[in-house]
């Protein structure tokens, strides 16, 4: 393995008693000296930098048993000890780092206070704002001893008694603004796409100056924001723009189309025996299920190359992905590329289906589709350029979880299930249970606990509402293909990918069983849906421009459209350097964030009362998101009130409930997490059941990455590290260097 792959890995490996001491007596030293020096100073600023760094030291010493007892007690939790990683080792790495970046601001603070250009005001600011973080990371540290002590020995979760209502009514609340103001990011490795977005933030002119007001916009949307905001926030990957990024920096794939399979019954042979595979209909009845097939390679048998030369034989091994984005969001498009390095890299055929998202589909719909297209391609698979000898199932997050449990579902139909499952960052458990890294949602710039609380509940539990009008419009069961009409498809795609898929390199096939178009020789360009794509491109612009994501300001006036939706351009258009498009990639996901975090303003509309309030340079009333920004802050323990919700023990919903039995019949599976990563207890424990019944599992956890960090894989050179590690793992559960020869 290459040497940034292993720092990657083995960079988590906790600091020493000594080490941690030693920053702590460092810590102590500089706010101890810093402190006596602005004693003196009886100006307002030099009175709170003395307060802060008092406060500073007083935090720190309040944290330090703390530490060391949750530190006595976390080897309890790993999966080995080769692989020493779960929440509240990651509360303590993260904790080292806030020292560290209080140490840094110390040192600062001290080299410059004599000079004469000693930004008092500025830096006043940033101690304080070091001050609150180390001080709520007291407070979190208050929670994790509390659910030591809820816990059995060696489960991450909490028993089932407790509650996370009670956690804060215990322990109280923790103060969250701190993580997402001046100190945004902190935890992150400087090199991944999040750090280099905080920086872009942090750069504006709108928040250069306030970036208090950017925490509590940040908290507000968390808390306030409905599902189609989550939506359209995980969306900002499908843009045009980052839609064109896989063909410029990614490997050339030769085929990457787009396949609708059509909603007919389905029956695969199984030792003699014939099992039908349920077609799926719950909640928005039968409808197509689009998959995508990406190749490096053209190899015979695949669709569309009846009448091709020079084809490639299949290959052995068949990759079957479901994509992430909390069951709301994204599709294959948007993990489209990393998944051509894949391709390149393990050189199979990729098929990854496009899945159903809620809450226009909620479960079980997805792990329905999900079930049946791998049955599909287990029948169909020298459509897709594979002998099928190993298919090998990956996802990550939502798409893991559906891939967990389609397995589940296969062992108990009796189909042979897939040869080996990889799954990354993925939520075992779609349930509130108080677990350490669940924790961690409360500084997660990608993934706040308001936003995954409303997937998982637009998945798990949707509103009754929803359901009622989801019934209504449901087609019967017993409908033919036939049936089917474009208007269906429409829908179809309402529900998925709001962003066109208009690459030259992509087609689009509709198969019947008997491949009838494949015979004639019939393949329908995407190109022929102009008016289907305007509808989808429409509905994006409209959801974020009720979001205030229309636009940006450049530094120099210039106004920059922002998910402004082109049409397809060709070769000819891309006259300018990699580097600049990456740059303006940059700029333009900087615009995102700046943009949906500072369109409104403050203090202008108030919980309970009617929308009667203007602004001062107009007479229009606030819009929906503008409300939402300035929604005053909820108390934690309302707003899980709000997202409490029953989730039953479902296996198929929550892996993390499947009997011991199931779990000895599961392939070998390969689970990766990171150390910031919300879902990492649930990977740890799910790990260590398949380890407790034998299976062969291991456990692969990442330093510095965020949830999601195969999205940036492309901008980032730790993700795209981060992406050849799980290329490692899946290389070794395809084995096809291992499999008996041709005959």
């Amino acid at each position: 393995m290459t040497e940034p792959l292993e720092t990657l890995c083995n960079e988590n490996k906790a600091a020493s008693t000594n080490e941690k001491d030693t920053s702590r007596n460092v810590l102590k030293d500089l706010c101890r000296n810093n402190a006596e020096y602005f004693s003196k100073d009886s100006s307002e600023n030099g009175q709170r930098l003395y307060i802060s760094f008092l406060a500073m030291s007083d935090a720190v010493d309040s944290m330090w048993p703390k530490m060391l007892n949750i530190e006595k007690c976390a080897s309890d939790f790993d999966f080995d000890e080769e692989t020493p990683g779960n929440g509240y080792r990651s509360y303590l790495n993260v904790i080292n780092l806030a020292i560290q970046l209080a140490i840094d601001l110390n040192n600062k603070v001290l080299l410059k206070r004599d000079s004469v250009l000693f930004r008092k005001n500025t830096l006043t600011k940033d101690v304080e704002s070091s001050s609150h973080l180390l001080t709520s990371l007291n407070g979190c540290l208050i929670h994790l001893e509390t659910l030591l002590t809820w816990s059995d020995k060696g489960n991450l979760f909490a028993t089932e008694e407790h509650t996370p209502e009670e956690l804060l009514t215990t322990c109280g609340e923790i103060n969250q603004h701190c993580f997402y103001g001046r100190n945004l990011g902190f935890q992150l490795v400087q090199g991944s796409i999040i750090s280099k977005a905080t920086n872009s933030v942090m750069s504006t002119t709108k928040y250069i100056t306030d970036p208090e007001q950017r925490a509590r916009r940040i908290v507000n949307i968390s808390q306030n924001a409905e599902v189609d905001f989550c939506k359209a926030f995980w969306f900002l990957s499908e843009t045009e723009l980052m839609n064109q990024l896989p063909s410029i920096v990614s490997p050339s794939v030769a085929v990457s189309k787009v396949i609708n399979l059509p909603p007919e019954p389905l029956s695969i042979i199984v030792d003699g025996k014939e099992i039908e595979v349920p077609v799926p209909s719950s909640h928005i009845g039968r409808k197509p299920i689009q998959v995508r097939l990406i190749s490096h390679k053209i190899r015979s048998g695949m669709l569309g190359t009846k009448n091709k030369d020079q084809l490639e034989p299949p290959s052995r091994g068949l990759l079957f992905h479901c994509h992430g984005g909390g069951f709301v969001a994204q599709s294959s498009k948007s993990h489209e590329g990393y998944l051509r390095d894949w391709a390149r890299d393990l050189d199979v055929p990729i098929l990854c289906v496009d899945y159903s998202l809620a809450p226009e589909a909620p479960y079980p719909r997805a792990l329905e589709e999900v079930t049946y297209a791998y049955c599909w391609a287990k029948k169909n698979h020298l459509l897709l350029g594979s002998t099928g000898e190993s298919i090998v199932g990956a996802g990550d997050s939502a798409g893991a979880n559906l891939l967990l449990s389609m397995t589940l579902k296969c062992l108990h139909m009796n189909i042979p299930p897939l040869h080996g499952v990889f799954v990354a960052y993925v939520p075992t458990g779609i349930h509130v249970i108080p677990s350490p890294a669940r924790l961690l949602c409360m500084m997660d710039p990608l993934l706040p606990f308001g936003f995954m609380m409303r997937c998982l509940r637009a998945y798990a539990f949707p509103s009754k509402k929803l359901n009622q009008n989801l019934s209504s419009g449901n087609t019967s069961d017993t409908e033919s293909f036939e049936e089917i009409s474009e208007s269906d498809l429409l829908e179809l795609q309402a529900h998925k990918s709001p962003v066109s898929d208009t690459s030259d390199t992509l087609t689009y096939g509709s198969l019947t069983s008997n491949t009838e178009e494949e015979n004639n020789g019939k393949v329908k360009d995407l190109n022929d849906s102009e008016a289907d794509v305007e509808k989808r491109q429409k509905y994006v612009s409209d959801l974020l421009e009720k979001y205030v994501l229309d636009s940006d300001t450049e530094t120099d006036g210039t106004k920059i459209s922002v998910l402004k939706q082109e049409g397809p351009s060709s070769s000819t258009a891309f006259d300018y350097s990699l580097h600049n498009r990456v740059s303006s990639i940059l700029t333009n996901l900087k615009g995102h964030f700046t943009n949906l975090l500072g369109k409104a303003h403050t203090n202008r509309y108030y919980m309970g009362m009617p929308t009667l309030n203007f602004f001062q340079k107009g007479e229009r009333g606030l819009t929906g998101a503008e409300r939402i920004l300035d929604l005053d802050v909820e108390s934690q323990s309302r707003m899980l009130d709000k997202f409490s919700f029953p989730v039953p023990k479902d296996p198929y919903l929550s892996p993390i409930f499947a009997s011991d039995e199931d779990l000895r019949r599961f392939p070998p599976v390969r689970v990766l997490s990171v150390h910031l990563d919300p879902c990492l207890d649930d990977c740890v424990m799910f790990a260590r059941r398949l380890k407790h019944v034998n299976n062969n599992v291991k456990l692969c956890i990442l330093n510095g990455l965020p949830h999601g960090f195969l999205n940036f894989s492309l901008l980032s050179k730790e993700a795209y590290e981060g992406s050849k590690v799980c290329i490692a793992n899946i290389k070794e559960l395809l084995n096809l260097e291992h499999l008996p020869p041709l005959q």
